[in-house]
């Protein structure tokens, strides 16, 4: 087939870009999410006992990262547009990592505090900016797809990570530390050690990129760029690229509020399912070490990762419809004060691996409808304030999960209230396909 073909050219273009950048960012996503995430391994395996947390104290400890990272989120997206990905991106994950090393000396609930606060400070911008960053780099029959290659990392952290975690805090003594201190350090390093390597490696443009031929280069911004203008006939939103027309737009805000019922889901489930699984041992009298346990952490999330990317492949056949994340919303809703409720363990982690799931298919999706209608400066302060809205439940519901938990004395009553949060987002993705119907049945191209 000739290379002039556009059809072979678009396929190479689309395959370089998700070989050559999609895992980079990918892990540089799977680190982030370990690092924001490490307190959940580290509380029920020592940190808890050492600092005196109550589960309100943990709670508001892991979700105090999310004050520091809602406030910087749109100004530190709009920085990256600015300055490029290349460059920010970088210096973001060096930043986090630094902060993410002075956990290994923590000695108070304050400086814990402080940590997680200035631990969501130096993460500000990340995830949206990769979103973005991706989201320029594929026309939109193909970002789904991308998307949700991306996407694996997270469910993957935990398969992955929670082992890892566990080996680290088994080498408890090293160097004289506490093994849940161990942990923080090795999780760090490769923070520093990948944000530097990716100054070098990422490119911002594809009209940058040495790696493609002139024939990928010259169709890709040519597709990009006619996305671009068709964009403005599609919404006045749209037309002047403008960040106040994002931030003031109503569509914006069904979407953030969607994306909060999910990740409400996602953080409850990252930040205390360890914690739930040591608690195996009071309700059913079982016993696990603590490599064993953070295998049972991991058990959710791999299949959590193959629903999310055929889940996805489906999408991106079809074209990202309302149902694509209504559903799988409405599953979670269901699921999740269903966990809790089960006579054993394997039951219980069977029912939380339908919520896992759940969340995972939604959450990819989700992200392929907002770049639609949203370009230029609007893309960046509109993505960023989708996730911003959304990840302010990163610090409501770790917070109100152990206050629940402490009042109530169990976790029940706070797996209903993500049930009902989960709820709402099916109910509002139901609502936005029917207002953007054609948007939402937009033909993909699989590839």
């Amino acid at each position: 087939m000739s290379v002039a073909d556009p059809a072979a050219v678009e396929r190479s273009a689309i395959r370089k870009v998700s070989w050559r950048l999609v895992p980079f960012v990918a892990l540089m996503f799977f680190i982030n999410f370990l690092d924001r995430t490490a307190i959940s391994f580290a509380g029920p395996n020592g940190m808890s006992k050492d600092l005196g947390l109550s589960a309100a104290q943990f709670g508001l400890a892991a979700g105090v990262f999310f004050i520091g990272y809602i406030v910087l989120e749109i100004p530190s997206n709009l920085a990256l547009h600015k300055f490029g990905a290349r460059r920010w991106l970088a210096r973001i994950m060096v930043t986090w990592g630094i902060v993410s090393l002075l956990f290994t000396w923590v000695s108070s609930v304050n400086g814990l505090y402080a940590l997680r606060f200035l631990l969501g400070v130096a993460e500000a911008g990340f995830f949206p900016g990769a979103i973005l960053f991706l989201s320029m780099w594929v026309p939109a029959r193909h970002r789904s797809h991308i998307l949700a290659l991306f996407y694996l990392a997270q469910p993957l952290t935990i398969v992955i990570g929670a082992p890892v975690a566990a080996l680290l805090i088994d080498a408890h003594g090293l160097f004289g530390l506490a093994g849940w201190r161990i942990m923080f350090f090795g999780v760090a390093i490769p923070a520093i050690l990948i944000g530097v390597l990716a100054w070098f490696y990422l490119t911002d443009k594809p009209s940058q990129a040495s790696w493609l031929s002139a024939a990928e280069r010259d169709w890709l911004s040519t597709e990009l760029e006619a996305e671009e203008q068709q964009k403005g006939a599609r919404a006045a939103l749209a037309r002047h690229g403008s960040p106040l027309a994002a931030l003031t737009d109503g569509r914006v805000w069904m979407f953030s509020l969607m994306y909060f019922g999910l990740i409400y889901g996602l953080y409850a489930l990252a930040f205390f399912l360890p914690t739930i699984i040591g608690g195996f041992e009071t309700r059913f009298g079982t016993h696990f070490n603590v490599f064993q346990k953070g295998l049972i952490t991991a058990i959710p999330y791999l299949p959590a990762a193959f629903v999310l990317f055929l889940w996805s492949r489906d999408a991106t056949r079809r074209g990202v419809r309302s149902w694509h994340i209504s559903l799988p919303s409405l599953i979670g809703a269901v699921s999740v004060p269903l966990a809790l409720q089960m006579g054993s363990p394997s039951a219980s982690i069977a029912v939380i691996t339908v919520t896992a799931c759940a969340i995972f298919a939604a959450l990819p999706n989700f992200w392929a409808l907002p770049a639609r209608f949203l370009s230029g400066a609007a893309a960046a302060a509109g993505i960023a304030l989708i996730n911003t809205v959304g990840n302010v439940a990163g610090f409501v519901a770790p917070y109100v999960t152990g206050v629940a938990k402490d009042a109530s004395g169990s976790y029940q009553l706070p797996m209903l209230i993500v049930g009902a949060m989960m709820l709402m987002s099916a109910v509002l993705a139901l609502a936005i396909g029917r207002t953007r119907t054609r948007a939402s049945l937009e033909p993909a191209q699989a590839h």
